[in-house]
């Protein structure tokens, strides 16, 4: 079968085994149902997820003149910190921003490659562990604005990591942790004015990936340079696709490009 479509992040579905579906526009593909095919992706073209317009992907699926004018690509993206739409200070688009920046924000510690910090907002747990290839993951304090979140994931990484180490991550090189041990333990560290929104009795969220076999070594794919790919797809992860070769390609890392892909 042949389906052609611009990438963007898969949508998943949180079950005993997460499920993977990429949207190629005119149809869904259920990835899950690729595990143990040979399948093959081929490059076709760029296309901006925000102008849809044939031209080079800068970052986060946008062209270049698109990532700097676009308020989904706005500095407090990347460190919510920066948020100000509590203000009512607009940094690209006060309304989008407001949309998005006051609503109820989740910090988290999840264990992919290792304990990490990170903020989503509520709507989107469990996802963003799940796009993390995070196996296990806690809330740590629930809060009404991104700002919030920001400051409190500011203080805490001064204590834990808040990256994660994505070849560990694909190796399935991590111990499990006890989350409510470590939720625990950094308390001490969270702001005062976010304390009286900590979570005092939770327990560890856990995901399980739908992996046939992890890679030793990962060696990552780049579709713009190889231009097309054919190997039998052995697990997903995160939002990587990994082959029994040991390639890996990540979907998250490659919105805006257009794609053939067949099996």
């Amino acid at each position: 079968m042949n389906y052609q479509g611009v990438l963007k992040k898969m949508k998943t579905e949180y079950l005993d085994e997460i499920q993977y579906f990429l949207d190629m526009q005119s149809d869904f593909l259920h990835v899950n149902q690729l595990l143990n095919s040979e399948i093959s992706i081929s490059f076709v073209k760029y296309q901006c997820l925000q102008c849809e317009l044939e031209k080079p992907i800068f970052r986060q699926g946008f062209c270049k003149s698109c990532f700097f004018e676009t308020p989904n690509a706005g500095d407090w993206i990347m460190k919510p910190e920066l948020s100000k739409a509590h203000l009512g200070i607009e940094d690209r688009d006060l309304a989008y921003e407001k949309s998005v920046q006051l609503q109820p924000h989740i910090v988290y510690l999840a264990n992919s490659s290792n304990v990490k910090v990170g903020v989503t907002r509520k709507q989107q747990v469990p996802t963003r562990w799940i796009d993390q290839g995070a196996h296990e993951a806690i809330e740590i304090v629930e809060v009404p604005n991104r700002y919030l979140a920001g400051i409190t994931e500011v203080a805490l990484k001064a204590h834990v990591a808040d990256k994660t180490n994505w070849r560990k991550m694909l190796q399935n090189d991590c111990k499990d942790e006890d989350l409510v041990v470590w939720r625990d333990q950094l308390k001490k560290y969270i702001p005062d004015e976010v304390l009286p929104y900590f979570i005092e009795n939770n327990q560890e969220t856990q995901i399980h990936f739908p992996v046939l076999k992890y890679p030793e070594k990962p060696k990552s794919l780049s579709l713009e340079k190889e231009k097309t790919f054919s190997g039998k797809l052995v697990g997903i992860k995160g939002q990587y696709l990994i082959f029994e070769d040991e390639t890996v390609f990540n979907i998250r890392a490659n919105e805006g490009l257009v794609v053939a892909i067949e099996f």
